[in-house]
């Protein structure tokens, strides 16, 4: 009875609440009552929305018919479609021999060209850090050279790692 006191003086004529008793425990939830107003504002909501497809339907389809006049089967429309297709198909045939000739592309080559120059210019660099580390271990710890000797076996460096010479085309 306290409880139902209670919720009779926390709900307001805007947020009705309602008891529910759910397993022996009685919560207090909103009313799902729907009024009329809206309802009559649901339905003339929907209303207008379907007005609005009706016209915009109507719209489409005089659009479609529109774009329909002048494609009428006709002998110049078809031998109009036939040359396009042979336009098409010679495109298609220029496109894929373009594509066997990319490879002697001028620009492709020159763009060939400054990657391996960069890519020696990369390789030089490494080789210089390699030969700087080498130095700077040895000036740092002298004391264990044979095991660097040893580590530098392992990862590859060997004496006769040198720079990369570029050699001209024709050699």
């Amino acid at each position: 009875m306290l409880f139902r006191a209670w919720l009779m003086m926390t709900s307001s004529p805007r947020t009705r609440l309602e008891l529910r008793c759910i397993s022996g425990v009685f919560l207090a939830v909103p009313e799902t009552r729907v009024t009329k107003s809206q309802l009559r504002n649901v339905y003339r909501k929907l209303e207008s929305d379907v007005q609005s497809s009706k016209r915009r339907l109507t719209e489409l389809t005089d659009q479609c018919n529109a774009l329909k006049k002048g494609r009428e089967e006709s002998d110049e429309r078809e031998e109009a479609l036939s040359n396009l297709k042979k336009v098409e198909e010679k495109y298609n045939e220029l496109k894929d021999e373009m594509a066997e000739y990319a490879d002697n592309d001028p620009a492709a080559f020159e763009a060939m060209k400054n990657a391996i120059l960069v890519a020696h210019a990369a390789a030089n660099r490494w080789t210089d850090n390699i030969f700087t580390l080498r130095q700077w271990c040895s000036n740092n710890f002298p004391e264990a050279k044979e095991q660097l000797e040893h580590m530098y076996q392992e990862v590859g460096i060997t004496d006769d790692l040198d720079y990369l010479e570029m050699s001209t085309p024709g050699n």
